[in-house]
């Protein structure tokens, strides 16, 4: 385990204390703006990062984390810098329960390992792809859009804009029964000063917001239009600006290109509809802020009612009517059952040494390598991230 000196210097990295001070002691927030500067002196692009994330169990506890590998080069360019940005990040949020969060970093010659808080429910994105029967149900959206808006509002609060805001980067703490959410990948977050102008042609194109597209200016506004396409997805499974191709698609966010049409939003209430309308606005300005959206009705009332229902309802009255028999009643409260799946644990493998890419490793990382292990077991991957199909 390094102490954040280390880190942050261009020293070699060296064996901490036996007991060493979590990460979390260590203050990087101090360091952001600075580390953000250089960040921006890219020419305004920005590789995406190559990561394994692992499971891991820590031996003395027992406890689960999710291990992500981040290489410190890549095409030959030093990246280490933007991986201190993301740590950063974390350490600043790590009192918010919707941020994924930093337990400890270790780094090796060739890499720098996160070992965060571990999300046993996945991406959220399984469920926005699933059939209607196991989607999310729009209750589930509005509870889950709150925590995710909570988030978000203290990211902004705190100069933090995450520009890759999609189903991939939430996470869930549990799938069966639902659990919250965990914003992860902070890789592309940028730290805005009023005072300061950025533009950049970077995210992933069916989220990205018009702003980024025409190369104006990218504000906290920026995140909001993509959490306007993020509750479009939830509640409909449908990606409002997909087209084709990139070039479509990108096309289609220009020109607004979108529909509200009842075959997408036959079972969603028009409350949610028009909270989707106050983000996708193509001006930044006229957006909703995160605060803005914590105090719309559709996320201030206290239940809404399964549409399903209604429609359901509706079409038993009127054969109820036709056939001359009494109206029957609707009951909101049907319990459907429930059935659990325990999951089979699998016996875990003792994780020694790990390197992205074929290369020779030098005894002294492999040292540093085997001391990562004595305190963690690892399983294989949970999740391959590999570049996505970003814009730059």
């Amino acid at each position: 385990v390094l102490g954040w000196s280390s880190l942050l210097s261009g020293e070699p990295a060296s064996p901490a204390p036996s007991a060493p001070a979590p990460p979390h002691l260590y203050s990087f927030s101090l360091h952001l703006s600075q580390i953000n500067k250089i960040l921006k002196k890219k020419n305004g692009k920005r590789e995406g990062k190559f990561a394994v994330v692992r499971k891991c169990i820590k031996k003395d506890s027992g406890k689960e984390f999710a291990a992500k590998f981040m290489r410190k080069r890549r095409k030959g360019q030093d990246c280490r810098l933007e991986i201190i940005h993301e740590i950063a990040v974390l350490e600043l949020a790590q009192d918010n329960p919707w941020v994924i969060n930093l337990h400890e970093v270790y780094e090796t010659p060739s890499e720098m390992i996160l070992v965060l808080e571990y999300a046993a429910g996945g991406e959220i994105f399984d469920q926005c792809v699933a059939d209607r029967e196991e989607a999310f149900k729009e209750k589930d959206v509005q509870r889950l859009m709150r925590q995710i808006l909570e988030g978000v509002r203290f990211l902004h609060a705190h100069d933090v804009v995450h520009l890759d805001l999609k189903p991939q980067n939430i996470l869930l703490t549990s799938a069966s029964p639902l659990g919250d959410i965990k914003i992860v990948d902070f890789g592309l977050s940028r730290i805005m000063k009023n005072s300061e102008e950025l533009r950049e042609i970077m995210g992933t194109p069916e989220y990205v917001a018009p702003e980024i597209l025409s190369y104006d200016p990218i504000s906290m506004a920026t995140d909001m239009w993509s959490i306007g396409v993020l509750t479009y997805v939830m509640l409909t499974g449908v990606s409002p600006f997909l087209g084709d191709n990139k070039q479509e698609t990108f096309l289609n966010i220009s020109q607004m290109s979108l529909s509200y049409s009842e075959e997408e939003f036959d079972v969603v209430s028009e409350s949610a509809i028009d909270f989707i309308k106050t983000l996708l606005v193509k001006k930044p300005e006229d957006r909703a802020t995160a605060e803005e959206c914590l105090k719309h009705p559709w996320l201030t009332e206290s239940s809404v009612q399964d549409p399903s229902f209604k429609v359901k309802g509706a079409l038993e009255a009127a054969n109820a009517l036709q056939e001359g028999d009494a109206v029957p009643e609707i009951n909101s409260d049907t319990q459907k059952p429930e059935t659990e799946e325990l999951g089979a644990t699998e016996e875990l493998i003792v994780f020694t040494s790990y390197t992205l890419g074929q290369c020779r490793q030098s005894e002294k990382e492999k040292m540093e390598q085997k001391a990562i292990s004595k305190r963690f077991k690892f399983e294989e991957p949970l999740l391959q991230e590999i570049p996505g199909e970003f814009i730059y």
